[in-house]
């Protein structure tokens, strides 16, 4: 097609879509052009705006490393993480869900944890914190030999990756549940945390006058053939930012029950006071088996 005027290169780029061989793909493209064209017009978006956005993609590529996702980052603090997650999931966003956004720092060879055992594998301050997980399938029964990843950041905000002082996979383990569908570990207490703001993310935050902090969580990704993948986080409600979270992924379902105690542990006598606790269900739904692309190294 020679283009005569402006609302000719929307038709033009939807008649090669619509020749895409793949139905799904096909469908993915022409739908994604309507919305770019109509969102370049919805704004009138200038030559100056076109260059600034596309050096902006290629940067969100230069910042993703083996340690670093700028893209998930973005994504997640636009909204479009959680709302990925919604859609697919719970009855495709019809009723609760415990799946949650998987985030910029699951790593895939976690190390293996017997219950009751310890993450924590170098000098790392905070109360003491102890957990207690059930893996049931939507029927409330017990998924015995599920296998559970969890991470979480420590005390001063940092996931080992992140920092130095942190030994290699401190916080991080990988546990498999009994017949009751039970596992458990010991950690320390994790705090909310600002994300990186020293990229593309960090400024889009500064520009919208935002803070950058997520409220403190933790991970878990539960394997079980038979069942979709469970990728969750558990929300401290005590944390001044479970009404704001930057990625915007707190929904009722995954607030926990974390709970102080001030006085001394009935079993481990090395423990100081205060000290936490956690017990919570992970309800896992029928499906595929697929563990996701691992956002870092």
């Amino acid at each position: 097609m020679i283009i005569e005027r402006e609302q000719d290169v929307t038709a033009a780029a939807l008649a090669v879509m619509e020749r895409t061989s793949d139905p799904r793909l096909r469908q993915i493209m022409v739908s994604l052009v309507k919305h770019l064209h109509a969102f370049v017009r919805d704004v009138r978006l200038t030559e100056a705006e076109f260059r600034d956005a596309t050096a902006i993609v290629a940067e969100l590529g230069k910042l993703t490393t083996d340690t670093h996702n700028e893209v998930v980052l973005m994504a997640g603090s636009l909204g479009v993480s959680p709302l990925v997650c919604l859609l697919n999931n719970g009855d495709q966003g019809n009723t609760e869900t415990d799946q949650s956004l998987l985030g910029p720092f699951w790593r895939l060879n976690s190390p293996r944890v017997e219950n009751g055992g310890s993450i924590v594998r170098s000098e790392t301050p905070g109360a003491p914190l102890f957990v207690s997980g059930r893996v049931v399938d939507k029927d409330d029964r017990p998924v015995a030999g599920a296998e559970v990843d969890v991470w979480h950041a420590s005390p001063v905000g940092l996931y080992e990756n992140q920092d130095p002082d942190q030994a290699d996979m401190n916080l991080r383990g990988k546990f498999t549940t009994d017949q009751d569908g039970r596992f458990a570990f010991r950690s320390v207490m994790m705090v909310g945390y600002p994300i990186p703001t020293n990229g593309v993310v960090g400024r889009l935050l500064k520009a919208q006058s935002r803070h950058p902090y997520r409220p403190a969580h933790l991970h878990a990704l539960i394997f079980k053939p038979g069942f979709k993948v469970l990728i969750s986080q558990v929300y401290d409600p005590a944390d001044p930012h479970i009404d704001s979270d930057v990625q915007f992924g707190v929904t009722q379902a995954l607030i926990g029950k974390f709970l102080r105690h001030d006085t001394p542990h009935p079993a481990a006598r090395d423990v100081a006071t205060p000290w936490y606790s956690l017990d919570h269900t992970y309800r896992l739904e029928a499906g595929e088996a697929v563990l996701p692309r691992p956002p870092i190294k």
